[in-house]
């Protein structure tokens, strides 16, 4: 996958967890701790090697997907989508 569509479809699923932390006060604490994480590698300049954060970024989502699933599946689905592009990438 080209390093554009990477970012496109990391943008957007950012907003998709972005939204979902503003409408749910429950989703604020674990995705506030994840959403910085997230926007950096968004803006990341191309090329750039991933941080410790973003080496643990995959495992943090699936904590959050699992803990959601029940009561938010498309934050759940928005997480695992996320945790398959950074598989992707490498990380």
């Amino acid at each position: 996958m080209d390093e554009n569509t990477l970012r496109d479809k990391l943008a957007k699923l950012h907003a998709e967890l972005s939204s979902a932390h503003q409408e749910d006060p429950a989703a604020r604490q674990s995705l506030g701790e994840i959403l910085p994480d997230v926007k950096r590698m968004v803006e990341q300049p191309a090329g750039t090697n991933p941080s410790s954060a973003d080496a643990t970024l995959p495992a943090r989502l699936e904590r959050v997907a699992v803990q959601f699933e029940a009561d938010h599946p498309t934050l759940a689905s928005s997480a695992r989508r996320l945790i398959d592009l950074l598989n992707e990438v490498g990380i």
